[in-house]
């Protein structure tokens, strides 16, 4: 499964941003999701920067596997989830 969050809509609202991302992250974990695709937008780089700090916090870096930088689209973010069967969430 994968999910999709466009912050184009919020990129100006400090509190809607976070309130966006860890959304979609429970989301993930919730429905046990295998990808993310999180598109910040081109534009001056900022929300981008924004959005992989968010990523990087342990709490919310202790969810997914890895985070991917779309090498083809500077605007998109991919954050990957491994689901290990017997542990149920979570890394491998």
């Amino acid at each position: 499964m994968k999910l999709k969050l466009d912050l184009h809509d919020v990129f100006n609202r400090s509190g809607d941003i976070d309130r966006a991302l860890k959304g979609i992250i429970d989301e993930a974990v919730a429905k046990r999701a295998t990808l993310v695709e999180i598109i910040p937008g081109k534009g001056s780089g900022a929300l981008k920067k924004r959005v992989l700090r968010f990523l990087d916090q342990r709490e919310i870096k202790a969810l997914y596997h890895r985070v991917e930088k779309d090498s083809d689209n500077f605007g998109r973010v991919f954050v990957h989830f491994r689901w290990n069967e017997s542990a149920g969430r979570g890394r491998r």
